[in-house]
């Protein structure tokens, strides 16, 4: 029986102020060929998952935490027990607009890497509003944006 334990799977820090664990793909030693799973927490005060999107689909469910939501041309707050469903190629955008930790499970599928760990790594993620569509009005701006590392 495999059995990926949070406890004791290393994760990645991101620009954006978040921390990634990979549950089921990625560098899990648990694959699925028609989804990928992981756990992330997201630092007070602004920490992130930025502005893209890819070709999966894709479920955010919040496990601890309040933030902001960005979807499309949609914003709006989100907190702990709620899940929101991202559909293929919409841009999205999830922050921790409090004072705690945010805690936030994603899951999407087909599995397989999605580009925005790469660029955000790289300073290469699109920007909004110049290299990918604004973010929804009033929306927390995004981080990690292209050539700068938040």
């Amino acid at each position: 029986m495999l059995i990926a334990d949070l406890a004791s799977i290393a994760g990645r820090s991101y620009p954006a102020r978040r921390y990634t664990q990979n549950l089921v793909g990625g560098a899990s030693p648990m694959q699925a060929a028609s989804f990928s799973l992981g756990y992330v927490t997201l630092e007070p005060n602004g920490g992130q998952v930025p502005w893209h999107n890819q070709e999966q689909e894709e479920i955010y469910f919040i496990v601890k935490g309040a933030g902001e939501m960005c979807l499309g041309e949609e914003r709006i707050a989100i907190h702990t027990g709620q899940a929101v469903y991202i559909p293929p190629r919409v841009f999205h955008q999830l922050t921790n607009t409090s004072a705690e930790p945010m805690r936030m499970i994603y899951c999407y599928g087909p599995a397989g890497d999605v580009a925005h760990w790469r660029q955000e790594l790289d300073g290469t993620l699109p920007r909004a509003g110049v290299d990918a569509p604004p973010l929804p009005a009033g929306a927390w701006p995004q981080s990690a944006a292209k050539g700068t590392h938040a």
